[in-house]
């Protein structure tokens, strides 16, 4: 073999070597609270993690496949403030809604002349549910701006009216002879309000999702409701063999689990710090900032909200409202002076003497229904001064208005709102 040969060969060597070193495994253990872990990149270019040593008690080794199971990864520091208290009172609300569902299905079928096991129940109890989804989404499409505005509020009357279809099944065998208006009126509202529950359920889990994992939120939440839907079926099936056989017992036990139901609901809606702003939002923002300086939070005003009359008038925010018709709001000719008083806004203000009127341009967002609500609390303010509010009095809290606006943005955004929409619900909106 010649010179020539042996360099060829020793060229085509070299690859093999510098190979060898790049297909050498990079791994490494972890250890932390009793749990070792093998992390190692593969080859392409993924880290896989795998338990090799696992010392902590059975007790911590269930909650947490438990919490990886139920909850969302990296929680609870991929989950806004509330989470917790909202899975557990969600979890609660699941529960007693499973167990009502059984004994109304059965009173149904005792009322339509049927002696029914607890078991049939439970499968005719799916079927009627199911089968009564098509026309609440009849009745439940021309509402749906209106459950983006208010979610919590919706939600509530959701179980609300669950909870009386519910009861009108549960009383159905006592009028035999009416049982086919009163299955019919049941159902009818509980299909109104499992629509209106699915149609809330996107806003209320957005607001927890603070690193953009709303489809792992979702997915967990839902693995959540089903578990605790077929522990309440089962709850649903010992009662209904035992202290529910009777009507008696229906009449004792039926109340009290649709009062823990919409308790429940309640305090999940409570815990849920939502971040969008509408008219009752965007108002007691103002009001604290025009008050104490101090801008709030999402979870900051949670607990504040009014979810049952969330149309409340608020005075330290000029008592706004708005949506209202502009042609009710305001004269055509006093329109056009407003108009070219906020030439470069999105919004008109009308101040009257029990209420500020606001009405918005079609593409208006959070941020020009804020400059709109500032202007009127420091109006309504200075209008303390004067015994006939003017232009004047809108010009001045305008100009206070652009002073302090800037700040205010960034901050309400820092903190977490959403301000590139307002949810006004159904209001009306004008184009100019």
């Amino acid at each position: 073999m010649n010179l020539l040969e042996k360099i060829k060969k020793q060229k085509k060597k070299e690859p093999d070597k510098s190979m060898s070193v790049q297909e050498i495994p990079i791994y490494w253990f972890e250890t932390s609270d009793s749990v070792t872990r093998h992390y190692q990149f593969q080859p392409d270019g993924h880290l896989s993690v795998k338990v090799v040593d696992d010392s902590r008690p059975v007790y911590h080794r269930v909650v947490d496949s438990f919490l990886n199971k139920f909850f969302p990864s990296g929680y609870p520091f991929s989950v806004n403030e509330g989470y917790l208290r909202y899975t557990q009172f969600r979890a609660l609300q699941h529960f007693t809604s499973a167990a009502l569902s059984v004994l109304s299905t059965q009173s149904l079928l005792f009322a339509a002349g049927l002696r029914p096991t607890p078991a049939q129940a439970t499968v005719v109890s799916w079927i009627l549910k199911d089968g009564m989804q098509h026309v609440g989404k009849l009745i439940c499409s021309n509402l749906g701006a209106r459950m983006d505005s208010e979610p919590k509020r919706w939600r509530i009357l959701a179980d609300a009216l669950y909870d009386l279809g519910t009861g009108l099944e549960v009383l159905s065998p006592l009028c035999p002879q009416l049982f086919l208006e009163m299955a019919g009126l049941g159902n009818f509202a509980k299909g109104i309000a499992v629509v209106a529950a699915r149609a809330t359920r996107l806003p209320i889990y957005s607001s927890f999702a603070k690193e953009g994992n709303l489809s792992d939120l979702f997915a967990k939440g839902e693995a959540i409701s089903t578990l605790f839907n077929v522990v309440g079926l089962g709850a649903g099936i010992q009662l209904a063999s035992t202290v529910c056989s009777s009507m008696q017992g229906k009449m004792i036990v039926g109340p009290l689990l649709s009062v823990i139901h919409v308790y429940s609901v309640i305090e999940e809606m409570r815990a849920a710090p939502v971040n969008t702003l509408n008219p009752q939002r965007t108002a007691m923002i103002v009001a604290d900032f025009v008050k104490t300086g101090r801008i709030s939070s999402p979870a900051d005003l949670r607990y504040r909200e009014d979810l049952l009359f969330p149309g409340r008038l608020i005075e330290d925010a000029g008592n706004v409202k708005v949506g209202r018709d502009p042609h009710k709001v305001v004269k055509p000719s006093k329109f056009h002076e407003l108009k070219e008083l906020f030439a470069e806004e999105k919004f008109i203000l009308c101040l009257g003497s029990r209420w500020t009127d606001m009405v918005l341009e079609q593409n208006a967002s959070g941020e020009d229904a804020l400059r709109g609500w500032l202007v009127a609390a420091y109006a309504a303010s200075m209008a303390k001064s004067f015994h006939d509010p003017s232009l004047t009095v809108l010009q001045d809290a305008y100009d206070k208005m652009n002073d302090v606006f800037t700040p205010l943005l960034s901050e309400l955004q820092a903190k977490g709102w959403h301000t590139d929409r307002f949810l006004d619900g159904t209001g009306t909106r004008f184009a100019w």
